[in-house]
């Protein structure tokens, strides 16, 4: 049940960072790496990718690291 679930965590998480990164918004900031006519890497994109990363290393750690709360896991 908790690799369900931080499945599709990571699924919603991807699909949010990917729109975020693929779209405009207000706070983009300057262009920091020129990718094509109107298109690049923008600073805000750095922000979204790394908290990207980290919500994929938490889920991976909760789904990894074995409970200690003493009852038994279910597997």
């Amino acid at each position: 049940m908790r690799s369900l679930c931080a499945l599709t965590v990571s699924g919603v998480v991807s699909a949010f960072a990917f729109l975020l990164v693929t779209g405009s918004y207000l706070n983009d900031g300057p262009v920091l790496v020129q990718l094509g006519p109107g298109h690049g890497v923008h600073a805000g994109d750095l922000l979204v990718l790394a908290g990207w990363a980290v919500s994929m290393v938490a889920l991976a750690a909760l789904v990894l690291v074995p409970r200690r709360d003493g009852f038994p896991s279910r597997r």
